[in-house]
Order: structure tokens, then sequence, then C-alpha cells
């Protein structure tokens, strides 16, 4: 597989939280690509070849791995996107990084040593979400894990912390201060953000009308990269459709986005500006 270059430039990841069928895979990837194309934005497609953390066992969780690493090759056959998945058990690191570009460390499995070390030495660069529970300087500690086991490229996403019981709050100083602790690019994820984990008859819904706030306010606060699960018919997704964007609404909140990050530009111009007079 050919090294890419990933994570230098403004990046979305997203997709579909869920692997499904080759033509809803591919749909919501050929649209990504056009979207790339005419944004001129770096993409990376995101879905998972298995949920293990689901609320209810019987809930469903993906085509495994094998099916779930042919599926995920197709796409980045047919369209050319890099693509990412999540991994839950060590031994899954090595055959998922001979597929996909980028490796993916689940919110609650970003303490697992072994998982981290395994991920790490792959080569492959890391996605590694921060615990619902953490600090954004905590996170210090799980990229020098990484660093340890070889990772060079690492970037570490905010998908909201706990605020009592199935509830969810986004600290936007959590860039800077993450950032700062770990040295590492910040991602953020503007669809798990507004989960509302057990609040839908014991499994998890969401309040997704705040994706675009949300998303505006983590761009201006200074986040390096967005994450963001979408889907066309997001009630007909097998997991997490409560929270995800639908994809008729992706094109025109990266065009804002876009705008916010150009303002954010001549700011920071004309603050170094005023800073050298």
């Amino acid at each position: 597989m050919p090294e890419m270059r990933l994570f230098h430039d403004f990046t979305l990841i997203a997709g579909p939280c869920q692997l499904e069928d080759d033509a809803l895979n591919l749909e919501i990837a050929r649209f990504l690509t056009a979207l790339s194309r005419e944004l001129e934005l770096e993409v990376v497609f995101k879905a998972s070849f298995d949920k293990a953390n689901r609320s209810r066992a019987g809930s469903p969780r993906g085509p495994g791995l094998d099916e779930g690493l042919q599926r995920l090759a197709k796409v980045r056959a047919e369209t050319g996107l890099p693509v990412i998945t999540d991994i839950h058990e060590p031994d899954q690191a090595g055959p998922v990084a001979e597929v996909v570009d980028v490796l993916q460390i689940p919110a609650f499995l970003c303490r697992q040593t072994d998982l981290i070390l395994a991920a790490a030495a792959t080569g492959r660069p890391l996605n590694i979400k921060k615990g619902q529970w953490m600090a954004p300087e905590e996170m210090a500690a799980v990229v020098e894990k990484a660093r340890m086991g070889g990772a060079e490229t690492v970037v570490v996403t905010e998908r909201g912390t706990f605020f009592g019981y199935g509830n969810l709050v986004v600290d936007m100083r959590s860039f800077a201060r993450m950032r700062a602790a770990t040295g590492c690019a910040t991602v953020f994820d503007g669809t798990h953000s507004v989960q509302r984990p057990g609040r839908a008859d014991g499994s998890s819904g969401g309040d997704p009308e705040h994706i675009p706030a949300l998303v505006r306010a983590a761009v201006s606060a200074g986040c390096d990269h967005l994450f963001l699960e979408t889907h066309p018919e997001p009630s007909r997704a097998p997991s997490d459709g409560s929270n995800m964007l639908p994809l008729e609404e992706m094109a025109s909140l990266l065009r804002e986005v876009l705008a916010l990050r150009e303002v954010r530009s001549v700011m920071a111009g004309m603050a170094s500006v005023r800073g050298a007079g």
C-alpha cells in the first residue's frame, strides 16, 4: 500500500458509523470524493467493521474483520479515498493495518496499553479518541505510549465529556489544552459529541440538531481537523443513527467551516501584525 501524506492540512474524517453493504458504503464514499474535489479538502473515509461496545448484546455489530476489511478495501480502490477504522483488540492491529491508512483507538479503550502499542507498532498514523471521563491533559500519557510503540503520526480526538448521566458536553478549551499537553493535532468529533448515552430505551440516543453549532464553535476554537459520521438516511443506520449528520447537510456545513477557517486565518494575520508593531 503506498504511503499517503495525512493530517498535514485540514482533514475531514467521515463516513457511516458501521460498515454496511458495498452499495451504501460506496454511495457515501463517492459523495465524499466529489466534495473533497469541489472544496479542495482532504477526506478520510471512516466506518467500523465491528461495533464491539454496543449497549445491548443483540445490537448489530457490523460485518466482522474479514468481510469488513474487504469492504474497506473496495472503498479505497474505487474512490481513491484513504480509509480509517477502529480496532478493539491488539491482534487486530496487524491485519487491519495491511488494508487501512489510519488506525483508530475508540474512546472507551484509549488507556489500553497493549492495544495502543500494537497499533503504534504497525507504523500507521493513529487517531486516538479521548475518553469521555478524561481531562485533556491526561491524553499526554496516552500519546506517550503511542510514541514509545513507534507511532510517528498521532492525532487526538475530542468527543465530549460526561456531564452527569446520559449527557455529554464539549469544553471548547479542550483543543488548546490537549494540543499543548500532547503536541498533537486535535480532531473534533461533532457527531458522537451529541450522543445521549443510555437515553433511548437503554441504548444511545442523540441530539443531532446541535451538530452544526458545535462544529462551528470547535472550528472557531481552533480544532485542527473534523470527524463527522454521516448517512443518507440516519434513521435507517444500524448504529448511531440518532447522532449522525444527514449526508445532504454535509456540503453546506463544510462550506461554513471553511469560511470560518478563512476568518481565523485573517484574524491571526492581523494579530501577528499588531504584535510586530
